[in-house]
């Protein structure tokens, strides 16, 4: 065991480079993972900075100076940032609590409607399936309750927290564009004067995470404004909360837009019935997803790496456990950093030889 041990080592830790890159993505794991919820502002600030940044760039390629092209950028941010607070964020809210207020009456009539079921199916449910049915329904939908009340309690705290990491936000976003280059060089320092290898995968994975998930911020917006003004056209209920929902599903390919489509045809039954409004609400949903997945991701991810789907639905599960939300939404740029690590890696394979 220890001979295999010893091998491995002098196989893929024979160079002091990749020793002090396995160093500090095991320390960045291990400050996301036990400190994570303590620098959240930290981290969420890095993270839109390193979005708003390609924008930054590209203002100054255009021969603006680069404070005036930061505070421009920083300003659409902040614009961005107080329209949802105080817009979409207030509108999302009113039509969840309307939702929840509807929810007994869809209950009922979900209810009149699989009691039908045993007259209309008798040879495919019976009355006990629906009893047993109805009973699991009530038990859910009470734990759902106490579930609310509690969690609107212990939320609280939460809220307080929110309002200060909403201040120390765009503090944080506007001195890390203002001083990327004093933090980066800063950073530089501690690592190797000789560093091939860290500058081959920060380049790889800068350019494919950037175009990832600046892609992917996008993506988010145009679903879901599309499918905000389709649904507010042909008058779908709660077409805010819908279209967050819709626009939000991105985030998880594959999986997202099946699991979205629930909510949005149960929606669109209780509000329209079976009928023609219905049928055509189905099929705009379906223009805007077959569109968003043949045009608009090809357009904005022409540049991206193409990850094998099993590899990204291992990722999504795999760090959105972890992780949770944030795990889910970078779980691809995380997958290309794995992947970028792996074919830079050094392997010594005279160990083999040796061995």
């Amino acid at each position: 065991m220890v001979n295999i041990l010893r091998g491995l080592a002098r196989k893929y830790f024979s160079d002091e480079e990749a020793i002090i890159l396995f160093l500090l993505l095991l320390f960045g794991t291990l400050t996301v993972i036990f400190l994570g919820h303590i620098l959240a502002p930290v981290i969420a600030a890095m993270i839109i900075a390193f979005i708003l940044q390609g924008l930054v760039t590209r203002l100054v390629l255009w021969g603006i100076p680069e404070f005036v092209a930061i505070l421009g950028v920083f300003l659409v941010f902040l614009g961005t940032l107080v329209g949802f607070l105080f817009g979409l964020l207030p509108l999302v809210w009113t039509q969840v609590a309307s939702l929840a207020g509807e929810t007994p009456r869809i209950f009922r009539e979900t209810q009149a409607y699989i009691e039908l079921l045993p007259e209309q199916y008798p040879n495919l449910v019976s009355i006990e399936q629906v009893d047993t049915l109805f009973r699991q329904l009530t038990s859910e939908a009470a734990s759902m309750t106490q579930w609310l009340v509690s969690f609107s309690l212990a939320s609280i705290p939460d809220v307080f927290a929110l309002l200060i990491y909403m201040v120390l936000l765009p503090i944080l976003v506007f001195f890390f564009l203002k001083d990327r280059a004093v933090l980066l060089g800063a950073l530089a320092k501690l690592l190797p004067s000789q560093r091939p290898m860290m500058l081959r995968i920060w380049n790889e994975v800068n350019l494919q995470c950037a175009n990832y998930v600046r892609g992917k911020a996008v993506e988010i917006l145009i679903v879901g404004g599309a499918t905000y003004v389709s649904f507010k056209l042909l008058g779908v209920p709660y077409a805010a909360l819908l279209s967050l929902l819709v626009g939000l599903s991105v985030v998880i390919p594959y999986i997202g837009a099946a699991v979205v489509t629930v909510p949005v045809a149960m929606i669109a039954l209780f509000a329209f019935g079976w009928g023609s409004e219905f049928i055509w609400v189905m099929v705009v949903y379906g223009i805007i997803q077959g569109l968003d997945g043949n045009v608009l991701v090809p357009l904005l991810f022409s540049e991206v790496n193409n990850l094998h789907p099993v590899v990204i639905i291992v990722a999504v599960l795999f760090f959105g456990g972890i992780w949770g939300l944030w795990g889910v939404f970078f779980a691809i740029p995380l997958a290309t950093l794995f992947k970028a690590v792996f074919s830079a890696w050094p392997v010594n394979h005279k160990a083999d030889a040796v061995r």
